[in-house]
């Protein structure tokens, strides 16, 4: 049996719509993103999931396991790898880069669960 390496996904902005950040964490070492652009929060979650692609494709990794807690962004980029295309804007380089690194898998975690959250959120304490 592989076991697959978990990556951890997310993203957000401050305000919604606004300044796209976005964090990917990988064997323990958070990858923080800034200055991503400008959307909302579906653009932003779609950024973490494409940049959780970049990390993996340059550090070399497969058989990846995606985790991310924006249920309809993992429910879309499923759906777009299944039928090879996809509605959203993000969905066409999303899968180039999925082409490049195929992830075995991509599927939903409590936010309280997520890693790359909670780097995130770390960065902007209440």
């Amino acid at each position: 049996m592989v076991r697959r390496l978990k990556v951890f996904f997310d993203g957000g902005c401050r305000p919604n719509p606004g300044p796209i950040e976005a964090a990917v964490v990988v064997r323990g070492v958070a990858h923080i993103f800034e200055d991503c652009g400008s959307g909302s929060n579906s653009d932003a979650e779609w950024l973490a999931l494409i940049r959780a692609l970049e990390v993996c494709r340059d550090q070399g990794l497969t058989e990846v396991e995606l985790i991310g807690d924006a249920v309809e962004v993992i429910r879309q980029a499923n759906r777009a790898l299944q039928h090879g295309q996809g509605s959203q804007p993000h969905a066409a380089r999303f899968l180039a880069l999925a082409a490049e690194v195929a992830p075995s898998r991509i599927r939903w975690i409590r936010r309280e669960q997520n890693l790359a959250g909670i780097a995130l959120a770390a960065r902007h304490p209440r």
